[in-house]
């Protein structure tokens, strides 16, 4: 197979207004900068490029998607600053057979709301709490490798209800020291497309520098790439059927 193609997506907003304070020491490059580096650790002949939403069109141009075997999204602040130009480009895309993660907040993100349908609303605290990610589908390629559990040390708490529709797939599931419990790796397939969604990675804690985050990443970018599926969404037809009899 030839090399994967990586796009790492990111608002930027954090970055640009240095809040939290403090991050720029543990995500110098930014959390897209710390996203491509993990990735290039863990899948070395890839292909990796970054984009940020004040690039023109956002960095995701037609030429771009076309070149993306896998599209990584992180966004927080600005969902509703991206354009619905681009978001119906990146759709087109996943449906014809492009890769999807989407990662932490980004279950807000234009682009997973229309593709599941839902609101993706959940319940949320930020007190650095525990994580524990647990497995619940150890034989999926997404898991290989993976602790069970992950555990972070700080995190912003996620909990249920996480209103998404029943996931094709549930991967993992993470417990709280608070009590909480939410459903942190789901896949979902929309057209010729395949979707992870992996909640950790808030903005306030390192949690992309740890090496077993960066293994599920990758094991979710080798699970969504499909190089060689012709990038064309399904469509409505009507062929001939002369050879049935």
């Amino acid at each position: 197979m030839s090399a994967l193609r990586i796009t790492v997506w990111n608002e930027g907003v954090h970055e640009s207004t240095k809040d939290p304070v403090g991050m720029d020491e543990y995500y110098p490059d930014g959390i897209h900068g710390a996203l491509a580096s993990g990735i290039g650790e863990q899948i070395p002949d890839a292909t990796v490029r970054t984009a940020l939403l004040s690039d023109p069109e956002h960095g995701l141009t037609e030429e771009v998607l076309a070149d993306t075997d896998v599209l990584l999204w992180w966004g927080h602040k600005a969902h509703g600053q991206v354009d619905d130009a681009v978001v119906d480009r990146v759709q087109q895309h996943v449906l014809g057979g492009m890769g999807l993660l989407v990662l932490h907040s980004g279950h807000f993100s234009k682009i997973f709301t229309r593709l599941l349908g839902t609101t993706c609303s959940l319940s949320w605290r930020n007190a650095a709490e525990r994580e524990a990610v647990w497995t619940v589908n150890p034989t999926h390629p997404i898991a290989e490798g993976v602790p069970n559990p992950l555990v972070i040390p700080e995190q912003e708490t996620y909990g249920e209800l996480f209103d998404i529709p029943a996931p094709d797939e549930l991967i993992f599931i993470s417990s709280f020291s608070g009590g909480e419990v939410f459903r942190s790796g789901v896949t979902f397939n929309r057209g010729r497309g395949r979707i992870f969604y992996f909640s950790p990675g808030d903005e306030r804690y390192p949690v992309y520098n740890q090496p077993e985050i960066k293994r599920v990443i990758a094991n979710g970018i080798r699970w969504a790439a499909r190089p060689g599926v012709d990038r064309v969404a399904p469509k409505v037809s009507n062929p001939d059927r002369d050879w049935y009899l």
